[in-house]
């Protein structure tokens, strides 16, 4: 009888760790959220430059006792202008979205903001990203729940869609006012 080597299992055992990475990911609770290491934490300090005509807020708003979102936007950025619509609809409810104009020409953040609406209750400009890299941002858009005493309790990347405010923000709106 021939000898069997060891070495002879380990593509059975590469292979069977490779379908458990698979499974592992395939039954992650959303396959196509990104982690977030902030989530949980107190919002990092705003650092806004003023936008124009608009009402600049700070580390004090949003540590006023109210349950907020913060949304990074850009009039460069096809899915911000397709999730506008969403966040029109969320200040309209009465929702409280402090906005964060992100690498951003102030003439054509102006113009966005004049031919779509303005849906945020304050609003301020991270000209350089300075303030987004301390908040981990991906990329534009993307949106935080934040707590009344400024803890950040979700963080969603993306554009927002009727079924992401269902299913995603106001469950963490409604955790977050728990908190």
């Amino acid at each position: 009888m021939a000898k069997i080597s060891p070495l002879m299992a380990v593509p059975g055992v590469v292979f069977a760790g490779f379908v458990g990475l698979a499974l592992v990911g395939m039954f992650r609770e959303d396959p196509d959220s990104l982690p977030s290491a902030r989530e949980g934490q107190p919002a990092p300090p705003v650092v806004l430059e003023e936008f124009p005509g608009k009402e600049l807020f700070s580390d004090e708003t949003l540590r006023d006792g109210t349950v907020k979102l913060v949304n990074y936007w850009a009039s460069w950025c096809a899915p911000c202008r397709a999730e506008h619509p969403k966040l029109e609809a969320l200040s309209a409810d009465g929702t409280p979205i402090y906005g964060v104009n992100y690498k951003d020409q102030l003439a054509n953040a102006t113009a966005f903001l004049e031919e779509l609406g303005d849906p945020y209750t304050a609003i301020g400009r991270d000209e350089k990203g300075r303030m987004a890299i301390d908040w981990g941002l991906y990329g534009v858009p993307e949106t935080y729940v934040i707590d009344g005493n400024g803890t950040i309790v979700l963080r969603w990347a993306g554009p927002i869609t009727q079924q992401v405010i269902d299913k995603t923000l106001r469950p963490a709106m409604e955790r977050a006012a728990g908190n």
